[in-house]
């Protein structure tokens, strides 16, 4: 390791040059970095030529780097205080360096929904992250306008053929045909709804969004589809006529209670319906970094737990019929929509302003590296009710 000084009337911080330096040593980060403080002086670490480059604009970011909290660096990256330049993939692998405990937060937002009551707290959780504008999101997902995990055959292909093929999976396995009826839960931004819909499947799409409200109806009347949608919670959905299916696309995370799913499976099924979820996942249910407990998903949102889940299920009448792991092609698919956010930088920065786009390029690069680096997993599950 090597430290190139400039100086350019910045004090000099040997202290945290060497705080850094033993950080990187102690957990084996190999990725050749720069830190350039705002006076001009700069630390280098590693003998390459940085892949990353760190900026501190401010005394703010260079108090955030010298706490190593990951919360304080992501908040000071949001405010301006840090700039990123160069290979954002490997700025979000430092977080393996960085400390992130806030007992408090990560207490409340355990209790939260006892206090406030369950349903008010998921709308409030939900408007949080998923009523920013349509627009915004269309700018980096793809046209299908899916939000979880693709299905990838291979790492070249477009995330457009690897989501279509997970939508085709999700209505063959639950062995969909024209004229049935389903139950789509948190309808997002319309994909399977429209999928389905221009197959004579019937879906009924549940949201507790307004702005997911809005874009599915005008979008059942654009297309025409045999489809309708309801602002509702789905804990608390009564229907007079039980369903073929039950879909559920990436919104497990949302849905943490698992015996509570269950037992609406059992409700709103036909005997014989199939259900099919699919999620990002992790070993410890409510195991979240700090910042995306914060500014992405808030309240109890947790990670699909698939062993809780497979003990919850059976201690049901329902069946497990498959489980596929997808983790690698949610990393491709993260890193598709963090890319795509990029290119769409300059627009969305105009039209929605910088901390919302700096929010999403930390969620979605960090979301590809825990895939990658196998910390986060990601499932597909089908179920059925027998007969």
């Amino acid at each position: 390791m090597n430290q190139p000084v400039e100086k350019f009337g910045a004090p000099t911080h040997d202290g945290f040059y060497r705080l850094i330096q033993k950080k990187i040593s102690d957990y084996q980060l190999k990725i050749p970095l720069e830190i350039r403080l705002w006076g001009g002086q700069t630390y280098r670490f590693g003998n390459d030529e940085p892949a990353v480059k760190v900026l501190v604009n401010d005394r703010n970011g260079l108090k955030a780097l010298h706490q190593l909290d990951e919360l304080r660096i992501c908040e000071a990256y949001m405010n301006g205080s840090l700039d990123v330049v160069g290979d954002m993939l490997g700025f979000v692998s430092l977080r393996r360096a960085l400390r992130d405990s806030h007992p408090l937060h990560t207490l409340w937002r355990r209790i939260e929904p006892w206090f406030m009551g369950r349903v008010p707290t998921d709308r409030q959780a939900i408007a949080a992250h998923y009523d920013f504008p349509s627009e915004f999101y269309l700018k980096f997902l793809d046209p299908t306008r899916c939000y979880s995990q693709a299905v990838f055959e291979s790492d070249d292909e477009t995330l457009e053929t690897a989501q279509r093929r997970k939508l085709d999976f999700a209505i063959e396995s639950c062995r969909l045909k024209p004229g049935d009826r389903v139950l789509d839960v948190g309808g997002g931004w319309g994909s399977f709804m429209e999928h389905a819909g221009q197959r004579g499947i019937q879906v009924t799409s549940l949201t507790i969004s307004h702005e997911s409200e809005r874009f599915l109806t005008d979008l059942i009347h654009r297309r025409q589809l045999p489809c309708r949608v309801l602002n509702q919670d789905y804990f608390d959905y009564v229907s007079p006529e039980p369903y073929d299916a039950i879909v559920i696309l990436g919104v497990m995370e949302h849905l943490p209670d698992y015996p509570a799913v269950l037992r609406q499976f059992q409700r709103l099924l036909k005997p014989g319906g199939r259900g099919y979820l699919d999620a990002s996942a992790f070993r410890e249910k409510y195991a979240k970094p700090s910042f995306i407990a914060q500014y992405v998903f808030p309240a109890d949102h947790a990670y699909f737990c698939l062993h809780d889940f497979l003990t919850a299920v059976a201690k049901t009448p329902l069946e497990v019929l498959t489980v596929h792991n997808d983790r690698h092609s949610y990393f491709l698919t993260c890193k598709a929509w963090a890319e795509k956010l990029e290119l769409s930088r300059d627009e969305i920065i105009r039209r929605w302003g910088e901390t919302l786009y700096r929010r999403f390029r930390l969620y979605l690069w960090g979301s590809a590296y825990g895939f990658l680096s196998h910390s986060i997993e990601a499932f597909r599950v089908v179920l059925e009710r027998p007969r």
